[in-house]
């Protein structure tokens, strides 16, 4: 029974660890480029977005992204030799809500290109998000002389 316990303390230890959570979002980021692409594909098709506009909100919300990664309760762990962060339940709570309501406008036909919008605003705000953290993770890493 103590083996179980120690198994899953090294799992959930694991699970912790930045380089996991940032491998995860990254994963996410990919999802959600790829299903969202498939919409962008058809919309610029039929002429109710445009790929500039799309490459124009994905820049904009980056920085959005940038400072809700500042929000994410990230430190160094020295017993793990890592950097661990936890869950940012109000980025979790702006992406659902951005999702739900892409969903929901998406069924409107005149606001297609407010759910473009919407689209290319999440991987914007994903993207910045996951290159703040990144960088955050490095630089607390790098302070307390963790080499992995």
């Amino acid at each position: 029974m103590a083996k179980i316990f120690s198994l899953l303390k090294s799992l959930r230890g694991e699970m912790k660890k930045s380089r996991f959570k940032i491998w995860l979002r990254a994963f996410l980021f990919v999802q959600f480029s790829a299903i969202f692409f498939v919409y962008f594909f058809r919309d610029v098709g039929h002429g109710y977005f445009k790929w500039e506009w799309i490459v124009f909100v994905f820049a904009a919300f980056i920085p959005v992204g940038f400072l809700l990664s500042l929000i994410v309760p990230i430190k160094a762990d020295v017993e793990l030799g890592a950097v661990t962060f936890s869950l940012d339940k109000f980025y979790l709570f702006l992406i659902w809500l951005l999702v739900i309501a892409k969903l929901i406008i998406g069924r409107i036909p005149p606001f297609t290109p407010e759910a473009d919008f919407i689209m290319a605003a999440i991987m914007g705000i994903m993207f910045g998000r996951l290159g703040g953290i990144g960088l955050r993770v490095r630089r607390l890493k790098l302070q307390h002389g963790f080499t992995t």
